[in-house]
């Protein structure tokens, strides 16, 4: 007979929530013990495949929900020495998004691993085979394979972090520098591809020669934009008043870039808005 053992009312109730979720055949006995807490005994004499599966997988659940975060947090201060309240905050956040996401761009950041499928693996090791299972246990002293593996993914999200410190302080860097200057146009239409393409307020089209221009006529290599870029650096050589920015992806990057730079300054509309009509093909 399968004995289980929680210290936490709040991840008994959660494994239990999990388990009964798995498989809603499950019949156990739920009861306080002195010295180890929640104790759970299930009815089988010997539990199915099916029910080990159920198991291992609700204690992956209930790791992630109520243990994670602090392991990650505790490597990030005590293997990475950081100590910055708001520092530590954001690399959990990217770290949770590596380890945990379920999106394309996560899964390329850690090289398409699977991690939790290795915490599967391990809570289903130790629960196959096993009269006696202390979740408490295997957390602490069972898990090293994963946790070796966290502090890996950890340092990715560092990095990670780094860059977005990087490309904000080239931001602010920008904002500053547009600050400073005098808007050459009222207003600038651009419709979103690879590069952009750019509009002036008649709705003629820039020509690339006309941007090359416009971008020999400041000092760009300041801010630390290249000439050859012909998507930011015509923006910033024109700092114009108004950029209406026309397109169906708004969380395209570059775009993304443009709005964070030029701030208030910048309208996204639907392709279908663009004013333009004879000009919408690029």
């Amino acid at each position: 007979m399968l004995e289980v053992y929680f210290e936490s009312d709040k991840e008994v109730i959660r494994f239990c929530e999990r388990l009964f979720q798995y498989n809603k055949n499950i019949e156990l006995h739920w009861k306080t013990h002195e010295e180890w807490g929640n104790h759970l005994q299930f009815t089988v004499q010997h539990p199915s495949n099916e029910i080990v599966k159920a198991i291992a997988k609700s204690m992956v659940d209930v790791f992630v929900t109520h243990r994670f975060t602090k392991i990650a947090k505790e490597i990030i201060k005590d293997y990475y020495y950081y100590s910055n309240a708001d520092e530590i905050e954001r690399i959990l956040e990217i770290t949770h998004w590596i380890v945990l996401g379920d999106d394309d761009d996560s899964a390329y950041v850690r090289n398409r691993k699977e991690p939790r499928k290795v915490l599967y693996s391990l809570f289903f090791s130790n629960v196959k085979n096993t009269s006696v299972v202390h979740f408490d246990s295997i957390v602490n002293f069972r898990l090293k394979v994963f946790k070796d593996q966290l502090i890996d993914y950890v340092g990715l999200a560092i990095d990670e972090f780094k860059r977005e410190e990087e490309h904000q302080a080239f931001v602010n860097m920008l904002r500053e520098y547009i600050a400073k200057k005098e808007a050459s146009f009222s207003t600038i239409y651009i419709l979103q591809g690879n590069p952009f393409s750019f509009y002036k307020p008649d709705g003629k089209r820039f020509s690339k020669m006309e941007l090359r221009m416009l971008m020999q006529e400041e000092p760009l290599y300041i801010v630390g934009l290249d000439e050859e870029e012909l998507n930011l650096a015509p923006l910033v050589a024109m700092a114009p008043e108004k950029i209406k920015i026309y397109g169906d992806h708004p969380s395209e990057p570059k775009t993304l870039t443009v709005i964070n730079v030029f701030q208030e300054k910048v309208d996204f509309e639907p392709y279908q808005n663009f004013p333009f009509l004879a000009d919408k093909k690029v």
